[in-house]
């Protein structure tokens, strides 16, 4: 993500004031109270004992000069290795708690920003990119933790700082003098050096972004390449892109190549500078050579952890942008609230829907004073043109969208005073493209039902076509589905996701049937298990196969989100109204008198 993660900024995004932000990290913190009191002796150990190391070595070559007995030199080398040895042990046990802290932290941290992201209803989704949303989730995170370590190290660094200068300032205050005055001068360059990394590297992200996307396109797309016979032209394509991005990149590590170089010359010509007048003022005999060794020996120490300071500012920056990201992704408002919380026993599946109004966007309507009523074990077919609101309806009843005004009533109970993981566990819903997830069909089976053992679900299975589906699996209910399911059929997806929902028994089902080509054989298993679910529960079937259309109850033919026919199918033929005009547009191609007509005529 880098510094430039909050340049595509996203709409809930919002700023924190410092004193916010400062306050939300430190609720992070708190529970982590004990652990950063340590953390902080051990800073504290470990910047006196560093800096203690130049003062020892001084006073101990003043001693010399004066004793040059093995005595003294025994001290030394005892001071120093005790200096020495509390100095790593002290770093190794804070960064070790710091590790552990930081990963407590980002872990609770990314846990609550995707239970955030997993509570936000699907129009969340249809305005923010879901690849954005994992990024906050994961890289912003970590982008966080980074700022934490760097923060305890520079706050050592600068405790050390900050006990060195008050040595040096109360033992010649002379030669400190010279380091103030020099300190300006670092500072300057290192904001120039921040400015040419932030740009090149922004170059270097943007780059690297298309690079990405190149990469994620032709991959996604590559069955349709290789029919077009397009591979060159793909790999040109990314061999383009991935060209500018080392063109880019390469300058860009050049640039932050000589960041440091650069400052370390700096600094090499105040320590010659240092040398040569301290040098002066020991052959007068103003300064001790203790203290000018002190002065060489200490620079170094004096000047990283501000060299680092000044450097790592915009690092600073990006850890607090990462947070607040992190944060908006958080505290971003539902559009889908519940105003009550109520458990209702078993639903009946009765759906009552009055002066519902609701729309996408503020400039399109969907529906407006829409009426449905559906009986309890009804099975209710809706049929239109794309654009009617037929999946809308569906998506409505399954608390995925806010609607405007009206109500939603299920056995009476308006959708919004349910409990709605108590409701969703009553409903069972099928897309147009059904989703499996990486595993075995029988673990796709179990989804929502966690409970269900593998003898269950086999007598379930074999309910459809006498399971002879099954003897088409490799492996039976263990066969690996593969990546959204690309392992299997279409039709044997369908079916594993009707078993999912027809495992959990639904009051209420809505089927989006799938608009893909199936074989008569795959279809009357498919409709096997539709009358499985169906004698059970309340049903909504957006149909596109006239199988389904004619299993149904009642079919409500919608316009513009209007209901302007419904009834049974062959009533709805004999008005000879818009639903026969669909029948004849969707449907009739599909019926046995259509299929027999047409061998006749070939005949």
């Amino acid at each position: 993500m880098g510094f430039f993660s909050g340049l595509d900024t996203e709409a809930y995004d919002r700023e924190y004031g410092d004193r916010e932000l400062l306050r939300r990290i430190n609720q992070y913190l708190n529970p982590h109270r004990t652990r950063l009191v340590w953390i902080s002796a051990l800073l504290i150990l470990v910047a006196v004992s560093g800096a203690s190391l130049p003062v020892i070595v001084s006073n101990s070559i003043d001693r010399l000069s004066v004793d040059s007995g093995d005595t003294v030199i025994n001290i030394l080398l005892g001071l120093v290795l005790v200096a020495a040895f509390i100095n790593w042990g002290g770093n190794w046990i804070r960064r070790r708690m710091t590790v552990r802290m930081v990963s407590d932290i980002v872990m609770t941290l990314r846990t609550d920003a995707f239970a955030s992201a997993a509570t936000h209803d699907l129009s969340f989704y249809d305005k923010f990119s879901s690849g954005r949303v994992v990024s906050r989730i994961t890289s912003d995170t970590r982008e966080f933790g980074k700022l934490i370590v760097l923060l305890t190290d520079l706050i050592a660094q600068m405790i050390q700082a900050i006990i060195l200068g008050v040595v040096l300032a109360r033992l010649e205050s002379r030669l400190f003098l010279y380091i103030l005055v020099f300190l300006p001068f670092l500072f300057i360059l290192t904001i120039g050096f921040r400015k040419i990394a932030r740009r090149v590297t922004r170059e270097g992200m943007q780059a690297m972004a298309k690079v990405n996307a190149t990469i994620k396109e032709t991959v996604s797309g590559i069955a349709v390449a290789k029919n077009f016979r397009q591979e060159s032209e793909i790999f040109d394509d990314f061999n383009q892109a991935n060209t500018g991005s080392y063109r880019i990149n390469v300058r860009r590590g050049f640039v932050l190549s000589i960041v440091f170089p650069v400052l370390n010359a700096i600094g090499g010509v105040g320590s010659a500078l240092l040398v040569y007048i301290g040098g002066m003022d020991v052959a007068q005999g103003i300064v001790t050579i203790g203290s000018w060794y002190l002065f060489l020996l200490s620079l170094d120490r004096f000047f990283f952890p501000v060299l680092n300071l000044a450097s790592f500012w915009a690092q600073i920056q990006t850890g607090l942008s990462s947070a607040e990201r992190v944060f908006a992704l958080i505290d971003a408002e539902p559009a889908v609230v519940q105003k009550k919380d109520l458990d209702p026993d078993r639903l009946s599946g009765q759906i009552r829907i009055s002066g519902l109004n609701f729309r996408y966007t503020e400039d399109e309507w969907v529906f407006r004073d829409f009426d449905l009523t559906i009986e309890p074990g009804e099975s209710v077919a809706l049929v239109g043109h794309t654009g009617a609101g037929k999946s809308s309806i569906a998506k409505l009843i399954a608390r995925f969208y806010e609607f405007q005004s009206g109500s939603i009533l299920i056995d009476g109970y308006d959708i919004r005073d349910l409990n709605l993981t108590s409701f969703r566990k009553q409903l069972g819903m099928i897309s147009q493209t059904p989703f499996l997830f990486s595993g075995t069909v029988a673990e796709n089976i179990q989804y929502a039902c966690s409970g269900s053992t593998l003898q269950e679900m086999t007598e379930l299975a074999r309910q459809i076509g006498k399971g002879e589906w099954m003897e088409t699996l490799p492996e039976g209910l263990q066969t690996q589905v593969g990546e959204r399911g690309g392992q299997l059929s279409m039709g044997q997806r369908q079916l594993v996701a009707l078993l999912r929902v027809l495992i959990q028994n639904p009051a209420v089902f809505i089927l989006d049937e799938a608009t893909a080509s199936i074989d008569p054989f795959t279809e009357r298993q498919i409709q096997q298990a539709l009358d499985l679910i169906l004698q059970d529960s309340t049903s909504i079937l957006i149909a596109h196969r006239l199988s389904t259309v004619k299993s149904a109850d009642r079919i409500v033919v919608l316009q513009e989100g209007r209901i302007i026919e419904e009834g049974t199918h062959q009533k709805l033929l004999d008005n000879d109204g818009y639903y026969s005009v669909l029948y004849n547009t969707y449907f009739r191609h599909q019926s046995l008198e259509y299929i027999e007509d047409s061998g006749k005529l070939v005949e």
